[in-house]
């Protein structure tokens, strides 16, 4: 707290002595979530209880622009209830940095970003913020962006270490990548939206003991959105190729959807999203299973994270059938969501005998409603209906009947200040 109060000081300072800031302001977001887990990411094993707590993300954004300039700095504060004592003296967990970028405009086309921020494209299936997480995702990288009208290319480029060292480290870098470099390019042609990746990502390894190596993996496609007054839809394709721990890489990926606008507040959608993968009889080194490897993965494949989310990565991939129903009304909205999931590659049982294909079906609703402008409360039931093989997969003997997930949100973001 005292840092945010230094903060908060320091910039009141800045502003009394007359800097050249055009504009400023600043706001917090407050953002407790109950969770209860009964059989969440894996189901549930017989004798084993749920569990709840309370986590919360507390934030503070500080935004500078001053006319070619700007600048942003994102503190945040995550923890779950009563991790710390309340009359603890020292936080362990402290206030971390989320975002701290400056941003230069050459021109009106031209501008570049460095530092601290989320990159987040299309519809974050490859890249994305993760804002689901309390934490959320960004990356130290230098961003250069070319942005004419109904174009947009941009350039980004990250290079990471542990620490300022003087000579090359003995073990591997593992906290997150080694260096990443993309383009991703986007127009607009009448109701199309069109968008190109590119995006190469090294990640350093111990090949054998001292000998440290630099493998990398390039993750390529395309995604497309289409809208008019009723319909629209969207279509992604990607590719990996590369190597990954000294292993080839070759996976693919395909996801689709369409919805149909029956009113102004009812929509209905179906979609379909296929995630290759590998037989689990297959002997050979290659990585054929797709990673969506940046992606906020949280809204894709079900929301109780059973697939890519920390999971499923290197196994027999996913075919994902979903229907979405959506309905708003005032300051309400309601979304039901079915999944059937399938395994588009061999599982294999105990005796090495083929398994039924089918995983299981999850069933997710969510309901939001607007409290006022800067207040959003939003509340969600998902249940798991899951199959033999999807309890071999996640490696469960003895699964109870039930598996589901409770979940209740608000979201307070109020505006401190804003000057211009």
């Amino acid at each position: 707290m005292k840092t945010l109060q230094t903060i908060g000081l320091s910039l009141i300072a800045m502003i009394s002595l007359g800097t050249y800031a055009q504009e400023l302001d600043a706001n917090l977001q407050f953002r407790p979530r109950f969770e209860y887990r009964n059989g969440f990411k894996s189901p549930m094993v017989n004798g084993e209880n749920p569990t709840s707590f309370v986590s919360q993300r507390s934030r503070l954004n500080v935004n500078f622009r001053q006319e070619k300039l700007k600048a942003k700095l994102t503190l945040q504060n995550i923890r779950t209830w009563g991790d710390v004592a309340t009359t603890a003296t020292v936080d362990k967990n402290g206030i971390a940095l989320f975002e701290a970028w400056a941003q230069y405009e050459f021109s009106s086309n031209w501008s570049a970003r460095l530092g601290r921020q989320v990159i987040s494209y299309d519809n974050q299936r490859i890249l994305g913020e993760i804002d689901w997480l309390q934490q959320g995702q960004s990356h130290d990288a230098a961003l250069f962006s070319f942005h004419p009208k109904n174009h947009q290319l941009d350039l980004g480029f990250a290079l990471n270490a542990n620490a300022e060292n003087l000579v090359a480290p003995k073990t591997p870098y593992t906290t997150n990548y080694k260096s990443l470099q993309y383009a991703w390019y986007h127009t607009q042609f009448s109701k199309i939206n069109a968008s190109v990746l590119l995006l190469n990502t090294a990640y350093e390894f111990e090949k054998s003991l001292g000998n440290l190596e630099v493998d990398y993996k390039q993750t390529f496609g395309s995604y497309l959105t289409f809208k008019n007054k009723k319909w629209d839809g969207n279509l992604g394709l990607y590719g990996q190729t590369g190597k990954s721990a000294d292993e080839n890489v070759s996976a693919w990926y395909a996801g689709a959807f369409a919805g149909y606008a029956f009113s102004d507040g009812f929509k209905v959608g179906v979609g379909y999203e296929f995630l290759s993968g590998k037989d689990q009889n297959d002997s050979s080194l290659a990585i054929k299973s797709f990673s969506p490897i940046f992606g906020t993965n949280h809204a894709f494949n079900g929301f109780m994270d059973y697939f890519y989310v920390g999971n499923h990565q290197n196994s027999v991939g996913l075919q994902d059938a979903y229907l979405k129903l959506n309905y708003t009304s005032h300051k309400w909205q309601f979304i039901l969501m079915p999944h059937i999931f399938n395994a588009p590659n061999t599982v294999v049982d105990a005796a090495n005998k083929k398994m039924n294909s089918y995983l299981g079906t999850e069933i997710d609703f969510t309901a939001t409603y607007t409290i006022q402008k800067d207040i959003v409360a939003t509340a969600g039931y998902s249940q798991m209906f899951a199959s033999g093989t999807l309890e071999r997969l996640k490696n469960v003997t003895d699964a109870a009947a039930t598996n589901n997930w409770t979940w209740i949100m608000v979201s307070i973001n109020p505006k401190i200040f804003s000057l211009k």
